[in-house]
């Protein structure tokens, strides 16, 4: 019994356990998703002949499993899922023939990276430090390769000395480490009302709730910022940002605005959290929000999005009061980064070919997203040297539908629903790094005459 809605006849002794195991396998099938609210209980008793007191019971039991929450004047929700069930906003479902992949934010697959990769395992096979092989201290590591981070870190805007810097396992882990030492369960943090997709599950694992915020077309506005803080009763303590292009409306926030953020949160008394995964790709960009408020911000950044995907190197820099809480809940979540990982960051940032591969992607992305505004239009919404587009849908168009037509053409998008945090009018993301150059041309192609 995995479907939904049940019938009366899926319902056997005892009731309520009866009932509590069919929305149990209800969810585990995907049935029910995460975040959908439960039928009332007077409401799902008369559907199913039982009495309301059976389904209070079931939905108790489902509560203790952690499975669904209860939550005063709004109702039952299911709370989580198996991991097979939580909704990602990229293309994953197997298929004979594969896509062409717009869904997925990569940089492009350019051959200077492969050399890249090459040279550098050779080079260091026969002089690989012996504490890449056989450290197991962390503050050696981070002694080791704090130079290159810094150095990384300025070409992003944010001069920050070493012992300030946390070297970790790409962007998502800076991100968990940041949220788990600035807000403890239960705990708001404000984010934009459309986010990077990996806070709402981080948030959700953690056990802390997001407050959407609104914004005009600079980014969020600092006065909602300051109200909602005043709203919470205290339970805000952080506000998470991506100003810097790496957000879904690949928007570039200007250096007025960002100041008036900072400020916004040093009255409010948030931290600030700034995610800047694509790092120095947009080049002439204004300072790092953080660098406006650095005794209140976390800041970080990684290499995959800019450089290569498989180098998963991240940077958290850090304000000098939170560096002990920082390396404790990095010890306790991943300990330390992988050393020939940041060996090879390492040799790539000193030895001048990350700077290479990073004008290398601008010049393929400026031509990639000239391309898209060809065929999409204006309303193709993002910067020259950007690796996707945000494209608005008109109000009523039917998102789902959209993603439907272009797969069965053979192209995968990502579905703006799946960044919201507020309720949003529909969309889509596009991504320009993973297709080659011939395929997206096509893709555009099939996309513009499928949009409404």
């Amino acid at each position: 019994m995995s479907h939904w809605p049940l019938r009366r006849e899926d319902i056997a002794r005892p009731a309520y356990r009866s009932l509590a195991q069919g929305i149990a396998a209800a969810i585990d099938a995907g049935s029910l998703r995460p975040g959908q609210r439960l039928p009332p209980h007077r409401d799902l008793a008369w559907q199913l002949g039982v009495s309301v007191q059976t389904v209070s019971r079931a939905y108790e039991e489902l509560i203790r499993a952690d499975l669904i929450s209860g939550e005063v004047g709004r109702g039952s929700f299911v709370k989580s899922g198996p991991r097979e069930t939580i909704e990602v906003p990229w293309f994953r479902a197997p298929t004979d023939r594969p896509p062409i992949d717009l869904s997925m934010m990569t940089p492009v697959a350019l051959p200077q990276i492969r050399a890249a990769w090459s040279d550098s395992l050779h080079r260091l096979a026969g002089q690989l430090p012996d504490p890449a092989m056989m450290s197991f201290r962390p503050r050696q590591t981070m002694a080791l390769y704090g130079g290159m981070a810094a150095a990384w870190l300025a070409r992003c805007g944010m001069v920050v000395p070493a012992q300030r810097i946390l070297i970790t396992n790409g962007t998502t882990p800076a991100m968990f480490v940041a949220l788990m030492t600035v807000a403890a369960p239960g705990d708001v943090v404000a984010t934009e009302a459309l986010t990077c997709h990996t806070l709402k599950p981080a948030a959700q694992a953690l056990h802390l709730r997001l407050k959407g915020i609104p914004a005009d077309d600079r980014g969020m506005l600092p006065d909602a910022l300051e109200a909602a803080a005043r709203a919470s009763g205290g339970r805000m303590k952080a506000v998470f940002l991506l100003p810097s292009g790496g957000g879904p409306l690949a928007q570039i926030m200007d250096r007025e605005r960002r100041g008036e953020l900072a400020l916004a949160a040093a009255r409010a008394g948030l931290m600030i959290l700034e995610s800047d995964p694509t790092g120095p790709m947009p080049p002439r960009r204004p300072p790092a929000l953080s660098s406006f408020a650095p005794e209140r911000s976390f800041y970080f950044t990684g290499l995959s999005k800019s450089l290569s995907p498989g180098l998963r190197v991240g940077f958290l820099a850090m304000p000098e009061d939170w560096a002990e809480a920082v390396l404790n809940r990095h010890l306790s979540m991943a300990w330390m980064a992988t050393p020939l990982m940041v060996e090879i960051a390492q040799d790539w940032i000193a030895g001048g070919t990350a700077d290479g591969l990073l004008a290398a992607q601008r010049a393929e992305l400026a031509a990639r997203n000239r391309l898209a505004q060809r065929h999409l239009g204006l309303q193709a919404q993002g910067f020259l040297h950007g690796l996707h587009r945000w494209l608005p849908l008109p109000e009523g168009a039917d998102e789902s539908a959209i993603l439907a037509a272009a797969l069965e053409q053979r192209v995968a998008l990502a579905p703006g629903a799946g960044f919201a945090v507020l309720p949003s009018g529909p969309a889509l993301r596009l991504c320009l790094g993973a297709a080659g150059m011939g395929d997206l041309d096509r893709a555009l192609r099939i996309l513009s005459a499928i949009l409404p």
